[in-house]
């Protein structure tokens, strides 16, 4: 799977009221490894950047004024995300600037959802972890991993960040492919064959490597977790 991990740094918070892009920054993945592709640009807006937005990304007007117009690179942008999931942190906000940039160049670019779909990870850390603060700095504590490179907002390195919280908020999950792709239709059904064992099973066990780098994980666990986590609760011994 082919996956782009965006964000955008905007004049002002409110598309409806005008604000336009100022920054687009993406981070390629494929089966959840970076592949080392990026995509970033810095736009001028032809408008003023309220003082909100200058104050969180240190971005001053003067500097947009030779940067490219977004018509100038929506050709280049929408070449690097095509067909990919796209992962944002609150996608309803960045999506929403994009299409309103799209809407401006006519009805043939259509939407972002047209092209890629959309994984909110803010959406994602609320069911996992409700009732509690969500921004990305918070995840970033949260979830171990650093920013302290983060002193001001910005397209490039937010992707990076959440690249990495994505990453780790979802390491439990495996994607097995089966090849049942194509089956999976809407009111298919698939019959396994159940599985017969005509010899006892061989047990693989870990080696001395595989045991250090085992508990290394435990502790990052335990260490997202602030304590110790369900994974070391087993009559206090770690689960192997």
């Amino acid at each position: 799977m082919r996956q782009i991990v965006l964000d955008t740094e905007t004049t002002g918070l409110e598309v409806r009221q005008g604000h336009r892009l100022i920054e687009i920054a993406c981070i390629e993945m494929v089966e959840r490894r970076p592949t080392g592709r990026h995509y970033q640009t810095y736009l001028n807006p032809d408008r003023a950047i309220d003082e909100g937005a200058r104050q969180v990304t240190g971005i001053e007007d003067e500097f947009l004024l030779d940067k490219p117009r977004f018509a100038d690179v929506v050709d280049e942008f929408l070449a690097f995300i095509d067909g990919a999931e796209l992962i944002i942190h609150n996608a309803t906000f960045d999506v929403g600037f994009l299409n309103a940039e799209l809407a401006r160049m006519g009805e043939s670019y259509g939407r972002i959802e047209d092209r890629c779909n959309v994984l909110d990870t803010l959406v994602m850390a609320r069911e996992r972890y409700p009732g509690q603060r969500n921004s990305l700095d918070a995840l970033c504590k949260r979830l171990g991993v650093d920013n302290s490179a983060r002193d001001l907002h910005g397209g490039l390195i937010d992707s990076q960040l959440l690249a990495e919280v994505y990453l780790s908020m979802t390491s439990g999950q495996v994607v097995l492919d089966l090849g049942f792709e194509g089956a999976q239709e809407q009111g298919a059904t698939v019959a396994l064959a159940p599985i017969v064992l005509d010899r006892r099973p061989r047990v693989l066990r870990a080696n001395d490597d595989e045991l250090a780098a085992h508990e290394q994980r435990l502790d990052s666990l335990d260490k997202s977790a602030g304590g110790t986590s369900v994974w070391r609760r087993d009559d206090g011994a770690a689960v192997h």
